[in-house]
């Protein structure tokens, strides 16, 4: 077999939504001629941890781990957390923090680790690797980021043992949602814009997650970029025969629900609705799957919408499968920001694979809305359309009461993990055969 080695800072048991797009891809890797070789932090800094995932990782591949060297524990002494409190991402903040600290710390943090905290890992992962790739040849590079160093690791290992190399944007660089918040010099902000451009221009291959982060990409270097989104995996969807759909009409959110994906609006509505109709007030439940920034939480609260809330913390990946395919609708949230038109959470496709009725609030004409159409998966209101989000609603809790609230989605095959790992092999083999553009 064809042999690449995979540069990520995810791996099992790290749970969270960064971990499962390389832990499929490597999954199914070997069904199309590639062996994977794994590479990642022995220590890292991950948000949650998930044993379940472990299952997933093939029997007698590779994996090289070397240790790291994160600047978290002076952040967790500066901010007052424990030493073992998880940092959460994308500025998530369960609790009320020093505002003047973490400003400080947010500087620091954007000014002085470029382009990320993993920063430190580059230089010592090249030199070990290099090392590895001298008396056990690979075919191939792959990074994958955020965070973005490992695409620099993937750039400097690829000049130096003179292999082709792939770079996966699985989110953007500078134009992420909380890029604005992390109060960049101008010096700091120009080196963030030079070192993305030297990766897309240089990486033998770009691949990203949705059709407009590729355009956003073609705007900062013209070049030919692969969209391939993220997906579910068959083996984790369970048997309807097994599953109970919820009494109550739930609607569920799964996954981290940071301050730009708070839904003001939805609360609102979901308050009106409630203030009005005696039934609905008595059948709605509002699950939230993950952590909650504190500002969702103060949100739900101002609306009399706390009694309606099953709060659930972190699950394990399979008993998450098990909470979408029972909730009667599944929410999805995208962020409330600059670059909403090109985000595609994970979660979305695995909400597709659960097949049930999807509420989307976010942008109708975005990536994610051209996928709810396509598929006919779900209902769309933009982010402060009240009228269409309440309509919405009510189509499905009136569906809900008469007992025909089903999924009637077509064509989510293609979004299969397999079938996307195809579509990846396809540019691997295109860059080892010198084809790629």
């Amino acid at each position: 077999m064809k042999k690449a080695l995979i540069i990520t800072y995810y791996w099992p048991p790290s749970g969270g939504a960064g971990v499962q797009r390389w832990l499929k891809f490597v999954k199914y890797l070997r069904n199309f001629g590639w062996e994977p070789v794994v590479y990642t932090p022995e220590n890292p800094e991950t948000p949650e941890t998930d044993e379940s995932l472990l299952k997933d990782i093939p029997e007698n591949i590779t994996i090289l781990k070397k240790r790291i060297w994160e600047p978290y524990l002076a952040y967790k002494t500066f901010m007052g957390k424990g030493r073992k409190e998880k940092i959460q991402a994308a500025f998530l903040n369960e609790k009320k923090s020093n505002p003047v600290n973490e400003g400080i710390s947010v500087w620091i943090r954007g000014n002085f680790f470029i382009p990320d905290a993993r920063k430190f890992w580059i230089k010592p992962s090249v030199r070990f690797l290099e090392k590895y790739i001298d008396k056990n040849p690979v075919d191939l590079l792959i990074s994958t980021g955020p965070p973005h160093s490992m695409h620099r690791i993937g750039q400097l290992l690829a000049v130096k043992c003179n292999l082709p190399w792939i770079a996966d944007f699985r989110d953007p660089w500078t134009n992420i949602d909380f890029y604005n918040d992390l109060k960049l010099t101008k010096w700091a902000d120009r080196k963030h814009h030079l070192m993305e451009h030297d990766i897309l221009k240089s990486a033998s291959a770009v691949i990203t997650i949705s059709k407009s982060m590729a355009e956003e990409f073609n705007n900062i270097c013209r070049r030919n970029f692969t969209v391939i989104t993220n997906g579910f995996d068959d083996d984790d969807v369970i048997s309807s025969s097994k599953i109970m759909i919820d009494r109550k009409f739930s609607i569920a959110h799964i996954g981290s629900l940071v301050s730009s994906r708070n839904p003001l609006v939805l609360w609102e509505t979901l308050k009106s609705i409630v203030d009005q109709d005696m039934d609905f007030r008595n059948d709605l439940e509002i699950k939230l799957v993950g952590r909650e920034d504190i500002s969702v939480l103060e949100s739900i609260n101002k609306n009399g919408l706390a009694g309606f809330i099953n709060k659930i913390e972190y699950l394990p990946h399979a008993e998450v499968i098990k909470v979408q395919q029972k909730s009667q609708v599944l929410l999805l949230l995208i962020n409330n920001t600059p670059n909403s038109k090109s985000i595609l959470t994970g979660k979305f496709f695995e909400y597709l694979a659960a097949n049930r009725p999807i509420l989307c609030i976010g942008p109708s004409d975005g990536d994610a809305a051209a996928i709810l159409k396509e598929t006919n998966s779900g209902l769309v209101a933009d982010f402060k359309d009240i009228q269409t989000i309440k309509e919405h609603i009510l189509t499905y809790y009136h569906l809900y009461k008469s007992g025909k609230l089903f999924s009637e989605s077509r064509n989510v095959e293609k979004y299969s993990r397999k079938a996307l790992t195809g579509k990846l092999v396809e540019v691997m083999n295109e860059v080892i055969s010198g084809n790629r553009q």
